[in-house]
């Protein structure tokens, strides 16, 4: 019956990681309290976080969709409590690396001596006793409170700080799930582009559950050609791009950039969240002049299909630039 217990929580788990979504958002000018209140949690996030060999996301990838419904649900329990504590994505993935090398994320009730659980931790060595050390939550709360106890762990590779926690015979072997891990951390935990922290992207929280769906679209879209005209699902123009990237959101935008900028809340542009719309005029004191839309992403950066030639990509932004419209719009406000 315990057992079955346990399943049932992880299941519930399970359905909330099934509902998130991968989302940029605003620069951290909140302080946790409002945070909190607003229904996220305060992330930072570390440029060692993520594959540290070129190529190894695509991996990670294929692995992370390779997981069974307990796995994930052990996942989703991993980053709910990291999120619930304040900790950052960087003891998020150093506890999936343990997980995944220790037990494959599995609530084991068996191995190496007494060896129990997801990490596969020993009562005789103090972990707990064998109700705690196969109890999901416990289980979870006690890496964290041994990983936080080691010195300078945020600044250790994933795989090494799971190894100080672990104390394993070969301590090398949690370094095979980091590229899964990273893409883990930015899928469930909804901190974007893992890999690129550091330039800024990973250390950004999601405004609004619609912002965090439009941007998801539209960096989903990256390599797709520019066609003026198009509307998606093969090629895209500025305006289409965005006018996709709001639908799967559950937001309709009018189809041209002109009409995109009547289309939601006025705001000074250098107050632009994550999500919002930027556009260039050839006057940008009239907006009948915009020629170009793009999303922003925060931190100096925007999503855009830009122009023929060039594939929907991301580029670094500044409002300073030439022909910048003085408002940004929040679509849907």
């Amino acid at each position: 019956m315990r057992r079955l217990g346990l399943w049932l929580g992880l299941v519930v788990f399970v359905a909330i990681g099934a509902l998130v979504v991968t989302a940029v958002a605003a620069k951290v000018v909140i302080d946790n309290q409002q945070a909190q209140a607003r229904g996220v949690s305060l992330m930072s996030c570390d440029a060692s976080v993520g594959p540290t060999q070129p190529g190894e996301g695509e991996r990670g990838t294929v692995d992370a969709s390779k997981l069974d419904d307990e796995q994930r649900g052990i996942v989703a329990l991993i980053v709910s409590i990291g999120k619930q504590r304040s900790l950052a994505p960087r003891a998020w993935q150093v506890a999936i690396q343990a997980g995944m090398t220790e037990s494959g994320l599995h609530n084991l009730t068996y191995g190496d001596r007494d060896s129990l659980g997801i990490f596969q931790m020993r009562p005789s060595m103090g972990w707990g006793s064998e109700a705690q050390v196969t109890d999901p939550t416990y289980e979870v709360n006690k890496f964290y409170d041994v990983l936080l106890a080691v010195p300078d762990w945020e600044n250790k590779r994933p795989g090494d700080a799971a190894q100080a926690v672990e104390r394993s015979g070969f301590p090398d072997r949690y370094h095979k799930w980091e590229p899964m891990a990273a893409t883990l951390v930015e899928n469930v935990g909804q901190v974007v582009d893992v890999v690129a922290c550091g330039t800024g992207l990973g250390r950004l929280l999601p405004p609004s559950q619609a912002a965090g769906k439009a941007i998801s679209f539209a960096l989903g879209e990256q390599g797709k050609p520019y066609v003026w005209g198009a509307t998606g699902p093969d090629s895209y123009d500025c305006s289409g791009l965005m006018l996709r990237a709001y639908e799967a959101a559950g937001i309709i935008l009018p189809r041209v950039s002109r009409d995109q900028y009547h289309a939601g809340a006025l705001l000074p542009v250098r107050e632009a969240q994550p999500g919002d719309l930027i556009f260039l005029a050839t006057d940008p004191a009239d907006p009948n002049s915009i020629h170009h839309v793009m999303m922003y992403l925060g931190d100096g950066k925007v999503v855009e299909a830009q122009q023929t030639g060039v594939p929907v990509h991301t580029r670094a932004f500044s409002f300073d630039e030439a022909e910048v419209v003085p408002q940004a719009v929040r679509p849907g406000v």
